[in-house]
């Protein structure tokens, strides 16, 4: 008796055309995914100010800025877990399915938000689904392409969130998000449950799942933190915090630094920025996953690590207003700050065994983004301290990725290695 849980075998497809679907569906999966996270700080600043009665308190902004950034990274890190275990369990395409529709629904929900607790809701429920998303899509692509191909789709995968997180900047220059329409602008965000149609009916599953499926019954989470997958997943998680700590804790609050520089007074200020470092993004995850398969796994995280400390220094301690000057230094922390992203579905498949590979990468992508969520708090909590300062925050945030320097020799190095079976 075969397990019910284990999905019928498809029909057996074009070894090209399978590679494609999959490719797509986790390429446009994250690639709206970036598009929800690029939505929050394109809206926050109007929506917050709204709620408080129009009144311009960057200080109140920053506060629940930062408590609602921690309820999203909370709820990505549940959601990875949960949907990375269900992957596990009943395959990556089923899995994958239901956490796009997830992170959809929740957020065309925040449309109807009166007050910031209901908008912290919503996002917590909408990352639920998005942090399952990326643990599952890189699953599914890294188990069926071959070997040779994975630096280049860690870096396509990695800029597809970064591709989303653009065009939501795209839309903001034409379609003016203030205290009146940002509404407008989150429905947006529920356009991605069409994608569930298309995952479910045209993409296969991967047959490496298919095969340690059909064997015993996994426990994911109890074998990952086991003696023998232990150091491995710990060292998985702190790799993985510094990147998202340095980017929920400040890189996301660059859109509304630039609202406050100028006053309000040009409220397409957020989308040009939010454009100049998606576009620095794309660019960023392109470079890091093609380094990561040049220089080695450890090296190239060093000198990510190394770059975005510089890069972020300059940006937030140079004390430069908006204008070309600070779009360039944006595009340029947009690039270093997320080659990570590129180097990341490049370097953690090759970590964990493929019976608990959908489960290891969520933990660690996700708890990481609960350590990213202190990190956000104490964003919000500097801003109060600094009188609403996003430069004098940031630049002390930042500081994380020095400890990126050390933490990466102590992990291994896994380049010219199979992916574990």
């Amino acid at each position: 008796m075969s397990d019910p849980a284990i999905p019928a075998r498809a029909p057996l497809v074009d070894a090209g055309r399978s590679l494609r679907l999959t490719l797509a569906a986790a390429f446009l999966g994250w690639m709206f995914d970036g598009l929800e996270m690029g939505l929050f700080p394109l809206v926050a600043r109007p929506a917050l100010l709204q709620m408080r009665g129009g009144a311009v308190n960057d200080a109140f902004v920053g506060h629940w800025m930062g408590i609602i950034t921690a309820a999203f990274l909370l709820g990505a890190a549940v959601g990875g877990l949960a949907f990375g275990w269900l992957g596990d369990r009943v395959g990556r395409v089923r899995a994958l399915s239901l956490s796009v529709l997830t992170y959809s629904i929740f957020t065309g929900l925040a449309y109807f938000a009166q007050t910031p607790e209901y908008l912290a809701v919503t996002r917590f429920c909408a990352a639920l689904g998005m942090g399952g998303e990326w643990s599952l899509g890189v699953a599914l692509v890294m188990e069926v392409w071959p070997e040779k191909s994975r630096p280049m789709l860690s870096g396509i995968i990695g800029a597809a969130a970064n591709v989303g997180f653009s065009l939501i900047a795209i839309i903001g220059l034409f379609f003016s998000v203030t205290v009146h329409s940002w509404r407008w602008v989150v429905l947006v965000g529920a356009l991605p449950a069409l994608l569930t149609f298309f995952i479910r009916q045209f993409v296969p599953e991967s047959e490496k799942w298919r095969h340690a499926a059909e064997g015993a019954p996994a426990k994911p989470v109890r074998e990952i933190f086991a003696p023998g997958l232990r150091r491995v997943t710990l060292l998985a998680t702190g790799l993985t915090a510094i990147v998202l700590i340095g980017t929920w804790g400040t890189v996301q609050w660059i859109p509304l630094w630039a609202d406050q520089l100028t006053g309000g007074a040009q409220p397409q200020a957020k989308a040009w920025t939010g454009l100049v470092a998606g576009l620095g993004a794309i660019s960023g995850c392109l470079a890091g996953a093609w380094a990561g398969g040049r220089f080695g796994r450890r090296f190239t995280y060093f000198g990510m690590c190394l770059g975005s400390l510089v890069s972020c220094a300059v940006l937030f301690r140079g004390g430069i207003g908006y204008g070309a000057g600070f779009l360039l230094l944006t595009f340029i922390v947009g690039a270093m700050t997320a080659s990570f992203f590129g180097w990341l579905p490049l370097y953690l498949p090759e970590l964990f065994p493929t019976r608990v590979r959908a489960t290891a990468q969520g933990l660690a992508y996700n708890a990481g983004r609960v350590l990213a969520a202190a990190g956000a708090l104490q964003m919000g909590a500097l801003m109060r301290q600094f009188n609403g300062s996003y430069a004098q925050a940031g630049a002390v945030i930042t500081l994380v990725y020095a400890i990126g320097l050390g933490l990466i020799w102590l992990a291994p190095e896994t380049k010219g290695r199979v992916l574990p079976d």
